[in-house]
């Protein structure tokens, strides 16, 4: 993780679909942004801030079969806190496994022109 090495997308709003190698029993997600410390500007306003979590088996908002995406949680990066946050995910949709997770960044800490994401992490069964 280094200024710089990341997931950047345009704005303060995006969204990354994650295809997983097999379907997995979704537990929690981490997501990791670099420190005030290591940024160059000293700032980290390019962080996302809220996010929601979804789930899906085909990957789409609404499958061929009718399936639509789940939502599994909402939450807030912390830019006061550690760099890597963990946020456990809802288990309403146990025992049922899937096999694509989209992050939904809602907003950023400020930055007008991009949001950056340094590494997203996927805990589940």
């Amino acid at each position: 993780v280094s200024p710089g090495s990341c997931w950047a997308f345009k704005g303060h709003q995006g969204q990354v679909v994650i295809k997983l190698p097999a379907r997995v029993h979704l537990t929690a997600i981490t997501v990791q942004h670099i420190t005030k410390d290591l940024s160059p500007s000293g700032t980290v306003i390019s962080a996302p801030k809220d996010i929601a979590v979804f789930v899906s088996l085909l990957g789409t908002s609404v499958g061929a079969d009718g399936e639509e995406e789940s939502l599994l949680g909402t939450f807030t990066y912390n830019v006061e806190k550690e760099p890597m946050q963990i946020f456990p995910l809802k288990d309403v949709l146990r025992p049922r496994a899937f096999s694509y997770v989209k992050l939904l960044v809602k907003s950023n800490w400020g930055n007008p022109w991009y949001t950056c994401i340094y590494r997203v992490q996927v805990h589940g069964r």
